[in-house]
Formats: C-alpha cells, structure tokens, sequence
C-alpha cells in the first residue's frame, strides 16, 4: 500500500509522515529499541561497579566518572541533537547515534586503565544523546490523536525501562564469566544491530521550520553543566576550596547567564526559554531534574551498598537492579489507561513518594544483611514509582506545547532528566564519600593499629578514598580494617538515601502545586497561541 503524506498547517509537509498503520507500528518500535539501547548504556555500570573498581583499582570519583561521563554529553548535548533531528531527519539521526555508541563501547571493551573506560563511556554518552529526544520525537510524531499518544509514550516508557532491566542482567551475567570489559563488547554488538532495525522499521520525520544550529547556545550550556559536574564530583578528593572546584562553580555561574543571554537574544534558540512560561513545562522541567536525582542517585547507591560495600558478585548486584526495572514492563498495560484518563499529575505525585518511601525502607535495612527478601519491598516501591514518573513526566512536558515544537520539547525533556539522572550520582558520591572519609579518618585513630599499619591505610585513604582503602587487598591489615570502612560507607551512603528520599518528596510537592489532580489526559497542543 502506497500513502501520500497529508500536510498539516502547523507541521509542514517536512513533518508528515505515513499514514499506513504499519508504518507507525515500525516506527514506534523502532523509537522504542532506539530508547532501550541508550537506557541499557545508562544503567550497565551499575551491576558491576565493584568488579570495574577491583579490576582498574579506580578510586571514588574515578568510578562516579565511570557513569558520569555516559550521562554528561547526554545531558549537555540533547538540545543540539534535538534541532538535528528536527532538521534533517530523526531517524538518519538515531541511525547514526546507535552506530557511534558502538563506536564508544568497543573503546570501553579494549579499556585496561580508568582513563580509556571513561573516554568510552564519553563516546558512547554522545550516541544516547541523540537517542533519547530523537527516538522520543520520532514517536510523537506520528501520534496525533490523545489515544494513540498515550500509547506511543506508554510504550517508549517501558521500552527504557526494559533496557534498564536488560542492562543489570547482561553485564552480571557476563562478569560472571568473564572480564568487565565483555559487557561493553556485547553492547556494541547489540548497538550495531539496532542500527540496522531502526533503519529497516523506522519511518522519517523532521520539523525544520524555524530550527537551525544554534552553536553559541550550545557551546556555553555545554561549559556551564561540565564545569558543574565537575566541581561536584572532584570537591570531596580536591577539597571544596580548591582552586580547580572554586573555579568550576564560577564558571557554571558565568556560563549559564551566558546561555540564558544568547537564548533570549538567538532567532533560532536551541531552546525557546519563552517555553518555561508555560507553568506545567517549567514544572516538568524542575521535577525532572529533582526527581530524577533521587532516582537514579538512589540507584546509584544501591550498586555500590552491594557491589563494593558488600563485595556481592555481578549477577547477585543484579538481581535488584532487574526488579525494579522490570515494574514498569509489567504495569504497562495500566500506565497507557492512566495517562488517557486520569493525566500525569496523580502519576507524578504518587511516583516520587513510592521513591522515596522505598529508598527510606532500604536505608533502614541493616548494611550486613545481604539476603534479597527484606529488600523486595523498597525495591518495587522504586520500580513502580520509576514507571508511574517517566511516563507522566514525558506527558507533562510534552503535550503542553504546540505540536511543531515537540522535537524541542522533548530534546528539553531529556536535558533535564539526564541532568537530574547526571547529578544523582556525583551528589551522592560527593555527600557520602565525603561523610565516610570524615567517619574513617576518625576511626582509624581508635582501630588499635601499629603505626606502620595506621601509616598504610592512610596513605591508600589519602589516595583513592574510603571506597579504595575498603577493597584494598592489604593482607591481614584489610581484615582489620574491614569493620571500620563497611561501617564509614554505611553510614555515608545511608546519608545519601535521606538525600534521595527528600528529592523525590520536593518533586512530589512541586507536581502537587503545579500540575494538579485534575483529569487531562494526554492530548497534544494544537497551537503555539494555546500552549503560551
């Protein structure tokens, strides 16, 4: 069956797309393994966090770095790849990112120093940059009508979340067996391998009205949020009046009044800042990054309470991980009714209070206890939170503005979120390796240590931080020294759940008071003069 494409006065000829039915199908599906394959590259490190700091020795902020630099050009790039996309095609632009994170994961399956894994998880971080509003704008594109869009974004949500349930279980499973670095093999194969399906399902779509590069913008957001990172991440091992980090928050501070300056002055923004007028996407925005910061920073404590703290092996770190991510999968079927009939407030609210309530549950579990049942509970808390927010959240965001500018819509969505999902582990990191440190250095003074020994740990503490002195393989001094540091991470970890849990509340509050209780469904903006 041929179709002909009908021109849409909002969208442009540029911006129609098939009308056949199967088409839509292979597109949404091809969005779908699109968002799987980024999701699966966010979520990998977090099963075999301990067996990468073992294997390359890393020390705390080389191993925050080791997920961070996945989710920095993520972050700092989706805006530019969402006018990409927009202008010369979002499924050229998918193709091409599935193949450049193939690229970065044969980098990070050849890595033997931390150095070489961080500059392959960058590589790969620019491939999901583009694969997450690229794939998220190739489905809104063709859902048009309240029903067909909540099916489409109820699919994309599970599809990452099913690549977040994917991730644990291939990199435990093939640690296992065999060296870290074959979990990132396999993904590039699997990278490459969408690639091919995306470019075989997927139909075109592209909105280039009004849309160019916009290099000013996104050179100064790209130092503002590096230069962010950076200061959060390096203040606990440098010292928070450091130079360096004194001068990476000046930076941000200068570099995002920079971005806002050339935004609000460009013809063609990157990101129209006009857009954040609109109470329930400026909402959005803000609990993206809040709420996203409680999620995955909470994840991110997770993987370390069991892969470093409690030296669980791969595949048993994974086990968690996989709950959670398997909830929203199985609760799709309700996520597509909830969106259609009650909107994504009641979702919104709900979502971030079963987070945080799971993530204060865990933190109550005592650290020595490693059995999977007592953790059941928080973790599916966790889980069905995740689905009800991401689903919500994207329809909160994206149905608010005028149809021609959801490919800007959702490059903006994912920034947010993938700066939120950025900040939760170098936050967490930050605040409980900074805690652990200050527990430690106390300790060690009452540990009953010769002064060789006392002079030993302090050195590695010195060096790598509490997470390197507790895997340390120093002969019997490690057995003496295993009390103190399980009971300094601990308790600086445990820190950083309260951390999570109030992030998660503040994100509830704020889709309290801004985006409501009341029915909206989930159908798009006609018009800009309606959305501002």
């Amino acid at each position: 069956m041929v179709s002909t494409p009908a021109y849409d006065p909002q969208l442009g000829v540029s911006e129609a797309v098939s009308a056949a039915p199967a088409r839509h199908t292979g597109t949404i599906a091809a969005g779908c393994l699109a968002v799987c394959l980024a999701q699966i590259g966010l979520v990998l490190p977090a099963a075999i966090n301990g067996a990468m700091q073992r294997a390359l020795q890393t020390s705390g902020a080389e191993l925050t770095w080791i997920s961070d630099a996945f989710l920095v050009p993520a972050a700092i790039l989706a805006l530019t790849f969402g006018v990409v996309g927009d202008r010369y095609g979002r499924k050229k632009l998918v193709v091409g990112a599935a193949l450049l994170a193939a690229v970065g994961y044969l980098v990070s399956a050849t890595s033997a120093t931390p150095a070489q894994l961080i500059t392959g998880q960058a590589i790969s971080g620019i491939g999901a940059a583009a694969l997450f509003p690229a794939s998220l704008a190739m489905i809104t594109a063709i859902t048009t009508t309240p029903a067909a869009r909540a099916r489409g974004l109820a699919s994309w949500t599970a599809a990452l979340s099913l690549g977040a349930f994917i991730a644990p279980l291939m990199s435990g499973g093939i640690v296992e067996h065999a060296p870290f670095q074959w979990a990132f093999g396999v993904t590039g194969v699997l990278a490459v391998i969408i690639a091919v399906a995306v470019w075989l399902l997927g139909t075109e779509s592209s909105a280039p009205e009004g849309r160019s590069l916009d290099w000013p913008g996104q050179i100064s957001i790209a130092v503002a949020l590096l230069a962010l990172l950076y200061g959060i991440i390096q203040g606990p091992s440098d010292g928070w009046g450091s130079a360096p980090v004194v001068a990476s928050f000046v930076v941000f501070a200068a570099f995002i009044t920079a971005f806002i300056v050339v935004e609000n002055r460009s013809a063609a923004p990157m990101l129209r800042l006009s857009l954040f007028r609109i109470p329930a996407f400026a909402a959005s925005a803000a609990m993206a990054v809040i709420g996203m910061l409680g999620f995955l920073g909470g994840a991110y404590d997770l993987s370390i309470r069991l892969g470093v703290i409690q030296h669980q092996t791969p595949f048993q770190a994974a086990i968690p991980v996989m709950i959670i991510q398997a909830c929203t999968p199985l609760i799709w079927p309700l996520l597509v009714r909830l969106l259609h009939r009650i909107g994504p407030g009641p979702m919104l609210v709900t979502g971030f209070l079963a987070m945080a309530a799971g993530q204060l549950w865990l933190r109550s579990l005592p650290i020595h206890d490693t059995a999977l049942l007592p953790m059941v509970g928080p973790l599916i808390l966790n889980g069905v939170g995740f689905g009800l927010v991401v689903a919500a959240l994207t329809a909160a965001a994206v149905n608010v503005v005028p149809r021609n500018l959801t490919g800007m819509a959702a490059a903006t969505t994912s920034l947010v979120r993938d700066l939120g999902q950025t900040l939760g582990p170098a936050v967490v990191g930050a605040v409980a390796l900074a805690m652990a440190a200050s527990r430690l250095t106390g300790s060690l003074v009452h540990a009953g240590l010769t002064p060789q020994e006392h002079g030993i740990a302090s050195a590695v503490l010195h060096a790598g931080g509490p997470l390197a002195l507790h895997s340390a393989d120093l002969g019997p001094l490690s057995a003496k020294l295993a009390p103190y540091t399980t009971d300094a991470l601990a308790h600086g970890y445990n820190y950083g759940l309260i951390l999570t849990a109030a992030a998660c509340v503040t994100a509830s509050v704020i889709a309290a008071v801004f985006v409501g209780f009341r029915p909206s469904g989930t159908a798009p903006a006609e018009a800009e003069g309606s959305a501002a």
